[in-house]
């Protein structure tokens, strides 16, 4: 049996972050190297993070991610590594991914599909590797091949489809299989949407099986730069099974999954298949060969296993309680603002994203303990005498219900309910004098009383419009984020109010419909996610 390690890490990087997404690197590898893996992938663009936009076109920039991955380099040692970045060839910018093996850089492969729609625009900055195409370009001074490339690391032969690469039906791996690969490296940025993690399964099971191979994903992970969150979820597969799967929406700064494949027992599937041209005539990629060969290891069991929930009825409800959670808590963190704000109608939309911030500190403490939580809030001096969840809770989210003459007491119980059931801070404001203030300055300008029976719209607008320079002004006295309350459904039919419910730095609910909110609601009154629990205070506001 010819047994190696392969290792897959999910990094939480921030974009031109060069310390902090470095030290996430390092800290993957030497946690790779601990446990042995040979030949470890990292996600796409990992050294300057995904979401640089125009800035991928500063020569500082990209100067700057080949100094960094040059530092990188020792780190590789007795290993091979793919590390991505963005690098200038022949006048153009092409979204790369380097390999290293035993501390020296081997080549750069250019991606060849460019991912065009939902939010991503690669082709603003990068240019689609021709296919089959192969040249040389100079990194830290040293010339390396760069292209469409298969890489011989002494016995083991390893290729590349980056991300979108995989997605697209001419798929690269379906000529690397003919050339004889062992090994697909996927580095990946892949952001979450609901159930895309299937669809990932089923092209890294099928490349595997397809292209008669192991494979490695990895993605990123987290809130990278507020547009976008990534939610890990690393595999590797041989042949059409998956040998191990990382739980997706960790708070952790990298997470690594590692399984051991018999590249042996892959070759012979291979030849099994009896599918794959042997005639060297028909070899069209550019082979860089490195006499460093991956070390062989023990036979392992892999001890990744996914949480119950990834394969329970609830998937989506699961989905959107971990993603949200995550993409708060990055969010503060990476903006070190100094917590949450929420205008509390007592309504569906407010609720839930209060919920959500209550559930962003459970789960961070699930996972991170109240002293990771602490350090990694560091700037926020209330948390250190905060010893439980309810204590954090108070700290990071204010609550506001901001009355007029036409609330009820349904509405002010529920959201001071809500509140209190969380422990969030909660006030209570007064803003029908400022209503009145409003509609009479109008009223004296146009010379008529104004009355709900002729004037519906406008009236309902300023009601709602009243409540944004209060909540804002004590969003602002703290350094807090106010979060928009507005959903998808509102924002579709026209019912939202600008600068009313729209009104916030962060909108945790703005893709999201009315109906699945309503549903998400009731699901966590009643159940939960896996690991939580419901929240029985929110049957006031389902009521």
């Amino acid at each position: 049996m010819r047994l190696v390690k392969l290792a897959a890490a999910a990094l939480n990087q921030t974009p031109l972050d060069w310390e902090g997404n470095r030290a996430n690197i390092v800290a993957a590898l030497r946690a790779a190297r601990r446990q042995r893996a040979a030949i470890v992938c990292l996600p796409e663009l990992c050294i300057t993070g995904y979401g640089c936009e125009d800035a991928f076109l500063s020569p500082g920039i990209r100067e700057m991610a080949q100094r960094v991955l040059l530092e990188i380099l020792p780190e590789t040692n007795g290993m091979v590594v793919s590390l991505g970045l963005p690098l200038l060839h022949g006048g153009s910018v092409y979204n790369t991914a380097c390999l290293a093996a035993d501390g020296k850089i081997l080549g750069l492969v250019g991606k060849q599909n460019l991912a065009n729609d939902g939010i991503h625009y690669e082709p603003r900055w990068f240019r689609p590797w021709p296919r089959s195409k192969h040249a040389e370009t100079e990194v830290g001074g040293q010339i390396v091949p760069i292209g469409d490339l298969i890489f011989h690391c002494g016995d083991v032969r390893i290729g590349y489809e980056i991300c979108e690469d995989a997605w697209v039906p001419d798929r690269p791996g379906a000529e690397l299989a003919i050339d004889g690969v062992d090994l697909l490296l996927n580095p990946s940025a892949s952001h979450f949407a609901f159930a895309k993690q299937a669809i990932r399964q089923r092209l890294v099971l099928d490349g595997s099986r397809a292209f008669a191979t192991a494979y490695v994903y990895a993605n990123l992970l987290g809130n990278e730069a507020g547009r976008a969150l990534y939610d890990g979820g690393n595999m590797i597969a041989s042949q059409g099974e998956m040998l191990a799967e990382q739980t997706r929406f960790s708070f952790a700064e990298f997470q690594l999954t590692t399984a051991v494949v018999d590249l042996d027992d892959v070759r012979s599937g291979r030849a099994e298949r009896g599918g794959f041209e042997a005639d060297e005539s028909h070899r069209r990629k550019f082979v860089v060969r490195s006499n460093f060969t991956p070390p062989r290891c023990e036979l392992e069991t892999p001890a990744t296993t996914l949480p119950a929930w990834e394969a329970g009825k609830s998937v989506k409800e699961e989905e959107f309680s971990r993603a949200v959670a995550l993409g708060l808590f990055d969010y503060l963190r990476k903006s070190r603002s100094g917590g949450f704000v929420v205008s509390l109608s007592g309504g569906a939309d407010s609720s839930a994203v209060s919920t959500l911030v209550a559930m962003m500190v459970r789960f961070a403490l699930a996972e991170l303990g109240i002293d990771m939580l602490r350090d990694k809030l560091s700037w926020l001096r209330g948390l250190a005498a905060a010893n439980e969840e309810r204590a954090i809770v108070e700290n990071l989210l204010t609550c506001v219900y901001q009355s007029t003459r036409n609330s009820g007491p349904i509405t002010r119980a529920a959201a001071a309910g809500l509140a209190r059931a969380i422990g969030a801070r909660f006030f209570e404001f007064d803003v029908d004098p400022l209503l009145e203030t409003y509609v009479a300055t109008v009223e004296k300008a146009i010379g008529r009383p104004l009355a709900w029976e002729t004037d519906d719209i406008a009236l309902q607008n300023i009601q709602a419009r009243v409540r944004s320079p209060g909540v804002w002004l004590l969003a602002n006295l703290s350094g807090s984020l106010l979060l928009s309350t507005s959903n998808r459904s509102e924002a579709a039919v026209g019912y939202a109010t600008m600068d009313g419910d729209t009104s916030g730095g962060l909108s945790p609910i703005a893709g999201i419909d009315k109906a699945f909110l309503r549903y998400w609601l009731r699901w966590m009154e009643t159940q939960g996610p896996e690991g939580i629990g419901p929240l029985p205070a929110l049957r006031a506001v389902n009521e």
